[in-house]
């Protein structure tokens, strides 16, 4: 137990086991899930704080030091971190280890704080929670009020996890967890802006799966919604971080590649042309299935096309052109409009 504080009676006025669980109800679904990193910088009773945890069920891992615990924060993310600086709490150290934690915002950061109070930039460094959910907690504060800001702390997290859900769900598609056609547009649209600001090169591709009616005429639909999942699967592992996809909706999708080249653009055509029959060959169907794809791409340089709108007609036409061709292959709107001009020509 901590040293009993001024205003806390001689048995440290922490309350029964009992008591202590019930400041925590209800329960998030199982404290055993929740792991709680103990940064006990100091060494000065934190460990203490971290039985009290240990017995409230929770998983408690504990570091000495500011360098265990970034790499315990790197390696081993917790649910949550209780921070008791080597300085008091100084601002340094907090944003240090504050910076340490994942990059999704789901691991709080619950500090502890000498009885005078934080210091006004400690303050604002905590309003502004860049990096997830923050507490401050007292050194005297009693153990049951701990706990009921560590549960305090989970349900925030559990609450910011929920708003990206919901949030996830509105932006992109069920069955492919692509973007969805508008969230899309919005993109194309910035990313077009800033190609042509800072002259930028941008590919576009459009792709649309041969004869998809066939397949959704010979089996049941449950089948057609499984190759639109695979051939989403097989467009997100096509990506680069940077890249953004959308299903345009039925068995339409489209795929925007940033600083990307013409011949780089040409090399995830080949890619997606592989890999969609790749992905849908192994369903166990009667007759057999194999699933093609046909795609039109357009590249901009930052010069060369007038608007956002126009280099999503360009693509349009190279996948027109691509179906009408047979399927299966990919076309480029530049090779494609210089076709069409020699043939005028002629």
């Amino acid at each position: 137990m901590t040293d009993p504080s001024p205003s806390t009676p001689a048995d440290g006025g922490r309350g029964e086991p009992a008591r202590r669980k019930r400041a925590l109800e209800p329960d998030l679904g199982g404290r055993a899930a929740v792991t709680v990193l103990v940064c006990d910088h100091r060494g000065e009773g934190t460990l203490s704080r971290s039985r009290l945890l240990g017995q409230l069920g929770y998983s408690v891992l504990v570091s000495a030091s500011l360098r265990r615990s970034l790499e315990m924060l790197a390696h081993s993310p917790p649910t949550l971190v209780l921070l008791d600086s080597l300085a008091g709490l100084g601002q340094a150290e907090f944003e240090v280890v504050d910076r340490g934690r994942r990059a999704d915002g789901r691991t709080g950061l619950l500090a502890v704080v000498s009885d005078d109070g934080p210091s006004m930039g400690l303050l604002a460094a905590v309003r502004g929670e860049r990096h997830g959910p923050i507490d401050l907690v007292h050194r005297g504060a009693s153990d049951d009020e701990l706990a009921v800001r560590v549960e305090m702390l989970l349900r925030r997290i559990e609450t910011r996890s929920e708003l990206e859900r919901l949030q996830h769900l509105a932006t992109h598609d069920d069955r492919t967890d692509l973007l969805r056609p508008q969230v899309f547009q919005e993109q194309l649209r910035q990313h077009f802006s800033a190609a042509q600001r800072h002259h930028l090169d941008l590919g576009l591709l459009l792709l649309d799966l041969d004869d998809f009616g066939r397949i959704n005429k010979l089996y049941d639909h449950t089948v057609g919604d499984e190759v639109i999942a695979r051939v989403g699967a097989a467009v997100r592992r096509s990506l680069r971080a940077e890249d953004v996809a959308a299903r345009l909706g039925g068995d339409e999708f489209c795929v925007l590649l940033p600083y990307t080249r013409k011949v780089d653009a040409a090399r995830v055509v080949q890619r997606l042309l592989e890999q969609i029959p790749e992905a849908t060959s192994e369903l166990k169907v009667d007759p057999p299935l194999v699933v093609t794809a046909s795609l039109g791409f357009e590249t901009f340089n930052g010069e060369d096309v007038e608007s956002e709108g126009h280099m999503r007609q360009h693509a349009e036409e190279a996948l027109r052109h691509a179906k009408r061709s047979g399927g299966d292959r990919g076309v480029y709107y530049r090779s494609l409009d210089s076709a069409l001009r020699a043939a005028r020509g002629a």
